[in-house]
């Protein structure tokens, strides 16, 4: 839609305004931008005529050419510019690339609508709600709970709860010493010559003994009275009795606090 204006030195479309303005034959200062504004925004809102896109852009457009134009001739820097320098960039070029890149920006949010509108289509909202004299209750949460049982239950929630003990007489505790074990070995060890460590263990009945055995033969070992060894990874430990001058430390190893 091409809109007219009417001005006291101009009146014709408002592109061929901004030509004569480009072209120095009619001077931007002589032109009132207000009442062009005002007349479009009339325009607007008569509901008689129907603006497209396309033209609202174009007017916002030019509006903010003449706009820029005469804010540049109201308020001139320091060094005062040619009028022929001065619109030099307000070519028809530059203006149809502005035009261009608005209605880019239209075009991708036409885009974004019709997406929604199609999303939308799809979904089918309720016609009606429920049938008359249909009612709901919420159930009576109450119902048959009496004042006696409301008593019993306040009493349940203040009464003092009872301290939490845990009792271990059902635990079985071996008491297995590693000095006293220590002190068995050394008695046996002498006459079994070279054995196995689960040879040795293999009449154990728990598992704290078994433990406890070996920690009096790693206490043997490092007294220099018995030789571990084990031929391969996770094979079984050979323990051989060591036939030493001095012999075996009684009271040393009776002094071993396992």
């Amino acid at each position: 839609m091409t809109f007219v204006v009417t001005t006291p030195s101009f009146s014709g479309p408002l592109e061929l305004l901004l030509q004569l303005i480009s072209g120095h034959e009619v001077d931007v200062l002589d032109v009132p931008l207000a009442p062009i504004v005002d007349a479009f925004v009339a325009t607007l809102r008569d509901d008689s005529l129907t603006t497209s896109v396309e033209g609202l852009s174009e007017f916002l457009l030019i509006a903010a050419i003449l706009l820029e134009m005469k804010s540049r001739r109201l308020l001139p820097g320091r060094d005062l510019a040619e009028p022929d320098e001065e619109f030099v960039g307000w070519e028809e070029r530059d203006v149809l690339l502005a035009r261009l890149l608005e209605l880019r920006t239209y075009a991708a949010l036409s885009d974004a609508f019709v997406s929604l509108f199609e999303r939308a289509s799809r979904a089918f909202p309720r016609l009606r709600g429920i049938d008359e004299g249909f009612e709901v209750h919420p159930p009576d949460l109450l119902a048959g709970v009496t004042t006696a049982q409301l008593a019993g239950a306040y009493l349940r929630g203040i009464e003092e709860k009872p301290v939490p003990v845990v009792r271990l007489n059902h635990v079985t505790v071996d008491a297995v010493s590693v000095a006293e074990t220590v002190v068995a070995l050394a008695q046996r060890l002498p006459s079994m010559g070279r054995i196995s460590f689960r040879s040795l263990t293999e009449g154990l009945g728990s598992r704290i003994e078994i433990i406890v055995h070996f920690l009096a033969l790693l206490e043997l070992c490092k007294l220099g009275h018995v030789d571990l060894g084990q031929g391969a990874t996770f094979g079984d430990v050979q323990i051989e009795w060591l036939d030493v001058s001095l012999g075996l430390e009684i009271g040393r190893v009776d002094s071993y606090e396992g």
